[in-house]
């Protein structure tokens, strides 16, 4: 097995098992049979995006073991930290499968709210784009991060809602994100 972090840019994988990853940016289903051999184009967060004759495909964290990957260790909360930037962590943590950039310096994200219910439960709601409203990997992205933020001990309820007004531009973009992107 290789280590997760060992993977960059142009590292080749043979496929163990028959894995199935969704195309990117269509975010249909493509199943890469075993023996297959695959470039990897990013290896961020916990999520891998492979070159498969010029299509690429996005390879979940459960399904790295396929590939003879050992999943990344998952990043620990710090507990010291207030409840928002535990989850705007989380945010860091979770990659564009086409830009090697986070979401949060993409300026994906709009607005990121933590409130206490009537009933006393923690419900997070975030406000995210895209950088192309009609990309396919929107839904898989929204849903990957809400299985993140609730997976936090504090969180009872998260909910992603996808927004397009005002439309993502580049300006929203940190000033390190469009230096990594080779936007300057």
């Amino acid at each position: 097995m290789i280590s997760f972090t060992e993977l960059g840019k142009g590292s080749e994988l043979t496929v163990h098992k028959n894995v199935t990853g969704k195309q990117v940016p269509q975010g249909i289903p493509l199943t890469i049979g075993a023996g297959e051999t695959v470039t990897v184009t990013q290896a961020l967060g916990d999520t891998l995006t492979l070159d498969i004759g010029s299509r690429l495909v996005r390879i979940e964290t459960e399904d790295l073991e396929n590939l003879g990957v050992e999943a990344p260790e998952q990043l620990g909360t710090n507990q010291a930290l207030s409840l928002e930037n535990q989850v705007w962590n989380v945010l860091k943590q979770s990659y564009d499968p086409e830009i090697p950039v986070n979401i949060v310096e993409l300026g994906l994200i709009y607005d990121l709210r933590v409130s206490t219910l009537i009933d006393g439960r923690t419900h997070v709601h975030i406000d995210m784009t895209l950088t192309a409203p009609g990309c396919g990997m929107g839904p898989i992205m929204a849903r990957d991060i809400q299985e993140k933020i609730n997976a936090l001990p504090e969180v009872d309820q998260a909910d992603i809602q996808m927004v397009f007004d005002p439309p993502w531009d580049a300006s929203r973009m940190t000033e390190e994100a469009r230096l990594e992107a080779g936007l300057f």
